[in-house]
């Protein structure tokens, strides 16, 4: 039998355990609170880095297209195959370098997951339409300001519900269809009071949304099959290469073959690093989108145009009238109005709508 001593030293005892271990699961916690707060604030720096070389990036790549086709006189089409060849460079040796050099096995093809007709096809379908996208965005640039190519893509949200609708039947809420109001009555304004307007530059750019808009669901149908992020890009920048030059070849062979004419190695440079810059861009917005939500990743989309709009009307000194910057606000408030409903105002079938509003009218 246990005496009083015994009974209070065993108390003590417990006591003492308990109080440790509190004290123990206090400081687990304080540790754990600093390790959460530490990797907030990497996640956070992180962010900003790479969202800030996203935007440095996309900046050197626009300004960048417009130096080279207004004041280097290139082609659009010599810029769009020197773009898709460093962009299907660096995919092929994102896929292929660590296996050459012996430190890791390549990245598994689609190629030999699907029969080979089903992969020629999709890559035909894909790679004609980001040929067409890259070669479209260069000739608007080449006949219209930089400002207004940026504010017809900016509408993209309206061009983007329209072809989900059409392709894959997505059913949007009344209010994100509210939204798309200001964008095409903000793009309409700027474009009949845009000074550089050009017919031709204005179609390319309107076309090049649309085709976007029908790559990226495309893409999306893609990447739930037997493609991810590398190999899609490698491949459908591969494929739109092989498609633009023969298209290259045709409209600059008297060019090419001449003995008197040739690339001057500062135009050569100038593709050299554009096309960098363009690869950089898409891989930064990649990680980009791996860190925030697809929402922020279309907000901060837009925030990227809109200090591009303005970047380049101050760089070019563009003539711009009150009606025009205004037609620019509409659109760009349009778009984070878009992104606004889309979050909060989803799409509810008719099926679910009845039970909701039956619930809420019963006493």
């Amino acid at each position: 039998a246990f005496d009083g001593s015994h009974s209070s030293a065993i108390c003590a005892y417990c006591t003492g355990v308990s109080l440790h271990l509190h004290g123990s699961t206090e400081m687990q916690l304080d540790v754990d609170e600093a390790d959460s707060r530490r990797q907030m604030l990497s996640v956070s720096a992180r962010i900003t880095i790479f969202m800030s070389l996203w935007y440095t990036c996309s900046g050197c790549t626009l300004f960048g297209n417009k130096y080279i086709l207004s004041t280097l006189r290139a082609d659009p089409n010599l810029l769009a195959m020197s773009q898709m060849t460093m962009t299907a460079f660096f995919g092929a040796v994102n896929m292929y370098g660590p296996w050459l050099l012996g430190r890791g096995p390549a990245q598994q093809s689609p190629l030999s997951m699907q029969p080979t007709r089903t992969f020629l096809v999709d890559m035909l379908i894909v790679g004609v339409m980001r040929a067409l996208t890259v070669v479209l965005g260069l000739i608007s640039l080449k006949y219209v300001a930089v400002s207004f190519t940026e504010t017809v893509k900016s509408s993209a949200p309206f061009f983007t519900v329209i072809f989900a609708r059409i392709i894959i039947k997505e059913h949007t809420s009344l209010m994100v269809k509210m939204s798309l109001v200001p964008v095409a009555g903000g793009l309409a304004l700027c474009s009949a009071t845009e000074a550089s307007y050009n017919s031709i530059g204005f179609v390319s750019a309107v076309l090049n949304n649309c085709i976007d808009c029908v790559q990226n669901v495309f893409s999306k149908k893609l990447l739930s099959t037997h493609y991810n992020y590398v190999n899609l890009q490698f491949y459908t920048s591969a494929a739109a290469l092989f498609i633009q030059l023969p298209i290259l070849l045709y409209v600059h062979a008297s060019t090419l073959f001449s003995s008197g004419e040739s690339l001057s190695r500062y135009l050569a440079f100038a593709l050299l690093l554009n096309g960098i810059c363009f690869h950089m861009q898409s891989v930064l917005a990649y990680a980009v989108m791996g860190l925030i939500s697809t929402v922020t990743q279309s907000v901060a989309n837009t925030v990227k145009r809109a200090l591009l709009i303005w970047m380049s009307i101050l760089y070019y000194g563009n003539p711009v009238s009150r009606l025009n910057a205004l037609g620019t606000a509409v659109c760009i408030g349009g778009v984070f109005a878009y992104n606004y409903a889309r979050r909060n105002y989803p799409y509810v079938p008719p099926r679910e709508v009845l039970p909701l509003l039956s619930k809420a009218c019963s006493p």
